[in-house]
């Protein structure tokens, strides 16, 4: 695969692996750029921003080529 699709693909199965870390977690602050019921931001409030506890992926950053290979081996 060419490396300008391996990096598109890549960057697609990021955000697809972050909106589903998202859609598992159980509260209504994950990341930092979600809001809360209430409509503000959630900054540091969020699981992402307090250390132990949930570990949401929000930034495609967060993710390893190793974690993406294993995302993608579940998916098949």
């Amino acid at each position: 695969m060419p490396a300008l699709a391996q990096s598109q693909a890549d960057q697609r199965d990021r955000q697809a692996m972050i909106a589903e870390s998202i859609r598992n977690y159980s509260g209504n602050c994950p990341c930092p750029y979600n809001s809360d019921r209430a409509g503000r931001s959630c900054g540091q409030r969020s699981a992402y921003s307090k250390p132990g506890g949930a570990s949401p992926l929000c930034y495609p950053g967060d993710i390893s080529d190793a974690m993406l290979a294993r995302w993608r081996e579940r998916q098949r």
